[in-house]
């Protein structure tokens, strides 16, 4: 009885299972850096916040009712991640806003490091200014709060991108 000669075609099915074998691990890793590198939210809080967005709502209007406008400016130094951030204030005619108490933080939009707090000085008409050094290059929130006196809080976000 004679043997019937080995197929040229029986490593075939071994070369499917070996390819969804490497689709699956590369899906695994996909799924670890995924998940251990994104928190999920980018707003504390966020189910609080939705149920009180009338508040929210509110809160913007009362703000607005001020007519302070803020203007950002980062302007960088000779070092690395290092300059300082630039804020003119005016009120709701243009005129320069004097002796409002600015305080704040610059923090990763998406990130979880620690914030860098910010405490501005006023050096000139309207114009208050804080020397930074930053973690890293990319985009960073500046959040700040202005008070004057029993005025405020009057809150302001902008991005920047530091290179």
């Amino acid at each position: 009885m004679a043997n019937a000669p080995d197929r040229r075609s029986a490593w075939i099915p071994w070369a499917f299972v070996g390819f969804m074998a490497f689709v699956v691990a590369v899906n695994g890793v996909m799924v670890y850096f995924a998940l251990s590198t994104f928190t999920g939210t980018t707003v504390d809080r966020a189910y609080e916040r939705g149920r009180l967005y009338n508040e929210v709502l509110a809160e913007a209007e009362r703000q607005a009712a001020f007519g302070w406008r803020f203007e950002l400016r980062w302007a960088p130094a000779t070092e690395p991640h290092a300059g300082r951030l630039v804020i003119a204030a005016t009120d709701r005619h243009g005129a320069p806003l004097e002796g409002l108490a600015i305080e704040g933080k610059v923090l990763r939009p998406l990130g979880r490091p620690e914030p860098i707090p910010l405490a501005l000085a006023q050096t000139g008409s309207g114009r208050y200014v804080v020397p930074v050094t930053l973690d890293g290059a990319g985009q960073w929130e500046v959040r700040l709060a202005a008070r004057r006196g029993a005025d405020g809080p009057v809150q302001f976000r902008e991005r920047i991108i530091v290179r």
